[in-house]
């Protein structure tokens, strides 16, 4: 005797054994023996052989219409042994009961399972609604099929168009669209965007790393909501000095000014003059809230996302021409520019000028600060204050005893020329310069930036009034609301406080440095959970920002690898294969480097490079005998990363603290 038995959700077949009533052994087909239930055994039968049953049955089965059957199937549950017999009219053999098995089983749709060998006719309305769905798929899997071989042909299926972002950036694995573009794309071992690219999906490569990052960070775009700009306020007394500010050319976020009186007898007064649109910006109001949104200004080669809307900036930021609403920190210095006294006042401040870095540096630089920068230069407005400055913030830095820019390294300016002609900005031209970090006026602004963020840092820390500060513990730097040491900067404590118009951190220490002047309770305790909350989201914010910046500054390097045609490339190695090009702020691993010392310089061959991975395929091509010198190891920024222009974790130790770096100033 024969056994058909059901195991696992399969039917099987055997040989019995011995039959205990409850269970029964059976020897498989395949040999191996096995203890069944006997509410699983379906059918007993002596021919044909067990291995050849369901073989037999599997072809009478695929000729069985699941339709026909049910419409013969009466309404109620039935054993599949009855409808094979109405089916053939006639006691079925064990082949042909095992083929209606089979076919009951292969149809869910037509046939829902009450049991072992028990099945019910589905009901016509569920039924219907199967087959529509079932045809919806089938529909679906053609449609798939032939987006497939669209794309392989290099077309662009119509069904593409209004969801190409999110195909690109975050698909969708339960569309069908997405599920065409994953097949293809395993078929011709290409990337979704390398294949949306062939199908002229990605017209600009620029365009594609510009819009993943808006995808995620401005899901709503970039443009502002109409705002109303408070006036400012005219009962501040009005200052009595000529401020100057020192920025790149292209900057109009101008966060800080300076100003430098002579007090016979005793010295000079120096004024550090920071924007404060803390003053028309209250917590909670419209500005208040864009600002909190996007925390930061965004830099990129070439272009910029401000954190406030235009208007907003156009009345705070220290242009030239009329007084400006400022936060001020004047330092009494005696003739040996050591710090007599301090103090901070809200006030309108006139600012004579906005003085430029291009304009500035060919007249006060390295060489001529050494001479003395002589007195005919007219082309350098405040040529003494910016001597004395400077000399004050040389004092400034032995006081504290850290450099203020890290020796050895070069700052990256990025200038972006359009291409009329080519609006998809293939075409583009890039400029890439390179300036020595530390230059006197660099270290001019560090310094006097460092001094305000340290000196207010202490004076809220002194009142007990919370704001959000910049620790470096331990080699590790981080936001607190605890006035901790900066060890990398030498200060006791450090809080951001000069960049208003840009970081959102700086303006809210703005609100509470404005609320300790003015004897008001500070708008945030020492527990605040909004304070928390922005120090928290703008950390994360920032640092994405930061990420951004040097992922645009990799992608206009490989851009101008290609407009130079650069075939081979010096550059210094780092550590094992890492290395860092030059003239570029580009870091990258070069897998054939031999094994060779940090510092050690060599010659590569430039063999590649892909704009939307942002790859650089480099292969060596030998040692140089030029000396070489490591390179100081604040700088590394990753494994084949480009080395952003911004400025390292010194926080203020260059003007990229004070200022946009100027490789990410320039306007779209």
């Amino acid at each position: 005797m024969n056994v058909l038995f059901e195991e696992d959700g399969g039917f099987k077949t055997g040989t019995l054994l011995a039959d205990n009533d409850t269970s029964l052994q059976v020897e498989t087909a395949s040999g191996k023996r096995a203890k069944v239930k006997a509410a699983a055994v379906l059918l007993r039968f002596n021919d044909p052989a067990p291995g050849a049953l369901l073989e037999a049955a599997a072809p009478l089965a695929e000729g069985i219409e699941a339709e026909f059957l049910w419409e013969c199937c009466a309404d109620g549950e039935f054993s599949f042994l009855d409808i094979a017999q109405d089916y053939y009219g006639q006691a079925p053999g064990a082949v042909e009961a095992a083929a209606v098995l089979l076919a009951l089983h292969a149809a869910p749709i037509y046939f829902h399972r009450k049991g072992k060998g028990h099945f019910r006719k589905a009901p016509p309305d569920i039924l219907q609604a199967a087959l529509a769905g079932l045809e919806k798929k089938r529909q679906q899997a053609l449609a798939i099929e032939r987006m497939v071989e669209e794309l392989k042909a290099g077309a662009l299926p119509r069904e593409f168009s209004p969801h190409l972002t999110q195909l690109l950036y975050k698909p969708d694995r339960n569309r069908p669209e997405t599920k065409a573009l994953e097949a293809a794309c395993a078929e011709l071992s290409l990337s979704a965007a390398h294949l949306l690219e062939k199908c002229g999906a990605v017209p600009s490569s620029r365009d594609y790393h510009f819009q993943r990052f808006l995808f995620e960070y401005f899901p709503k775009g970039v443009d502002f909501p109409p705002v109303t700009v408070k006036p400012i306020a005219d009962d501040l007394p009005l200052a009595t000095v000529r401020a100057f500010s020192i920025d790149d050319a292209a900057t109009t976020e101008i966060d800080d000014a300076f100003s430098l009186e002579a007090l016979p007898g005793i010295g000079w007064r120096i004024g550090i003059h920071i924007a404060a649109p803390g003053l028309g910006i209250q917590p909670g109001d419209e500005l208040d809230m864009i600002a909190r949104q996007r925390l930061s200004t965004v830099y990129m080669p070439g272009n910029k996302i401000t954190m406030l809307p235009d208007p907003v900036v156009a009345a705070y930021t220290l242009a030239e021409g009329q007084p400006r609403p400022a936060v001020s920190l004047y330092l009494t210095v005696d003739e040996n520019l050591e710090i007599l006294n301090q103090e901070s006042c809200l006030e309108r401040v006139p600012v004579a000028a906005n003085l430029r870095h291009h304009q500035l540096e060919p007249w006060f630089n390295d060489a001529t600060v050494a001479a003395g920068v002589p007195a005919t230069a007219e082309q350098l407005p405040f040529r003494d204050e910016l001597l004395l400055l400077y000399q004050f913030a040389c004092r400034c830095e032995g006081r504290r005893g850290k450099p203020s820019a890290t020796q050895g390294v070069n700052d990256y300016n990025f200038e972006i020329f359009p291409d009329a002609a080519d609006p998809s900005g293939r075409g583009d031209r890039v400029v890439i310069s390179e300036r020595k970090r530390g230059s006197p006026l660099d270290k001019l602004v560090a310094e006097l930036m460092i001094v305000a963020n340290a000196t207010w840092g202490g004076l809220l820390a002194e009142h007990k009034i919370a704001c959000v500060y910049r620790a470096q513990v331990g080699g590790k730097v981080r936001m607190t609301t605890s006035p901790l040491p900066h060890e990398g900067l030498g200060v006791p404590q450090y809080a951001w406080s000069s960049s208003p118009l840009r970081r959102y951190v700086d303006l809210l220490n703005q609100w509470q440095l404005i609320a300790c002047l003015r004897n008001d309770p500070p708008h945030f305790g020492t527990k605040s959970e909004l304070l928390f909350a922005a120090m928290r989201d703008f950390d994360m914010t920032y640092a994405a920002y930061n990420d951004f910046q040097r992922q645009m500054e990799r992608y206009w390097c490989l851009r101008w690898l290609a407009q130079e045609g650069v075939s081979t490339i010096d550059a210094t190695l780092r550590k094992e294969n890492l290395v860092k090009l030059d003239h570029l702020p580009l870091q990258q691993r070069v897998p054939s480097l031999p094994e060779l010392t940090p510092g050690q310089r060599v010659r590569l061959t430039v063999e590649g490079w892909d704009y939307l991975d942002l790859e650089l395929n480099l292969r060596y091509q030998e040692t140089l005998d030029e000396p070489g010198a490591p390179l100081p190891v604040a700088e590394e920024e990753g494994d084949g990363e480009a080395e952003s222009a911004a400025a390292p974790e010194t926080d203020g130790a260059t003007p990229g603290d004070a200022q946009p770096p100027a490789a990410t100033e320039q306007e779209a």
